[in-house]
Formats: structure tokens, C-alpha cells, sequence
């Protein structure tokens, strides 16, 4: 069987993908918690929540930057791209995430360039948590190292796949 999995040579700045969707649950909130140990009050007391800004408990910022990394992976961006690690991220959390709340990722691939050892490539990929309303509650970007293809190696190049400037 062919491998349909797409090398950094592959991949064109400006392509997008949009993930599934999923509801942010009080399960999750929970959960969250008690793996990281973080039970601020805003998150884990509807009481104490009530008296803040926000008006009621909100989920954690991390927790929805781990969501969103969770629903790229039902992306072609990871199943069908030869990706070797993710490198970092740099990211903002705009707006409250909230028990309830269905969320959904977009990313987009703002920049690449090839490593100084030349076999593997980076990626600039940024991303967008929304809510169900469209709103972007975090964003920002995702490094991600991608595999370059092996030299003599054409089988599978999707036509009209472009090059790098």
C-alpha cells in the first residue's frame, strides 16, 4: 500500500483546516482540575463565580488550548501530514470558556521553512478556538516540525502542490 501522507514539500502556505466540533463539559472542568491541580475557585465554585467578572464558573484557558489540540488531530493536518513534533505554541486566551460552550478550531498555515539539516521543515500555523456563536475565545500559533520528503522520493505529491519562496 501507498503511504498518502503528505511531506513538508507538500504543503503550501495559506492552506486551512477546520476541525469537529466539541462541547466543553462540567466533566471536563472537573477533570481538568483535578489533573492539573488548578482549582481556582473561578473554575471549580459556581458561588464564588458569581461574584466575578465573568458572572458564573468558567473552564480553564489551558484546558481549552488542550481541547483545540485535541480536535487538530481530527484533522488532515495531523492524520494525513508527516508530522515529527509540535514545537511550541504562543497563545492568547481572548475570551471565557464556559461549561456548555461548543468549540471548534481552525488553523491555517501562515509561514514554513526548511530546518539547516534540511530533512525536516517547520510550519506556522495559526489557530483559532471558537465558540458556537463564532466568536474567537483563544488564538494564536502552533510550531509544528513536518518531515521533508526523501530524496528520490515522488510517489504520492498531490498534483498542483507548490514550493516554498
Amino acid at each position: 500500500m501507498r503511504d498518502q501522507r503528505r511531506y513538508f514539500e507538500d504543503l503550501e502556505i495559506g492552506e486551512e483546516w477546520t476541525t469537529p466540533s466539541r462541547t466543553l463539559t462540567e466533566s471536563d472542568i472537573a477533570w481538568y482540575a483535578g489533573l492539573s491541580g488548578d482549582y481556582e475557585e473561578v473554575h471549580v465554585s459556581e458561588e464564588f463565580a458569581r461574584n466575578t467578572p465573568f458572572g458564573h464558573r468558567i473552564g480553564h484557558g489551558l484546558l481549552g488550548l488542550t481541547i483545540l489540540d485535541g480536535l487538530k488531530t481530527r484533522t488532515s493536518l495531523v492524520t494525513s501530514v508527516m508530522t515529527i513534533a509540535s514545537l511550541g505554541w504562543t497563545w492568547d486566551f481572548r475570551r471565557p470558556i464556559r461549561p456548555g460552550d461548543t468549540l471548534r478550531g481552525h488553523f491555517r498555515i501562515r509561514e514554513m521553512r526548511k530546518t539547516s539539516h534540511g530533512d525536516r521543515g517547520i510550519l506556522y500555523i495559526q489557530g483559532e478556538l471558537l465558540n458556537h456563536d463564532g466568536e474567537v475565545v483563544q488564538q494564536g500559533e502552533n510550531r509544528m516540525m513536518v518531515a521533508c520528503r526523501p530524496t528520490g522520493a515522488t510517489e504520492g505529491r498531490p498534483s498542483g502542490a507548490g514550493s516554498v519562496p
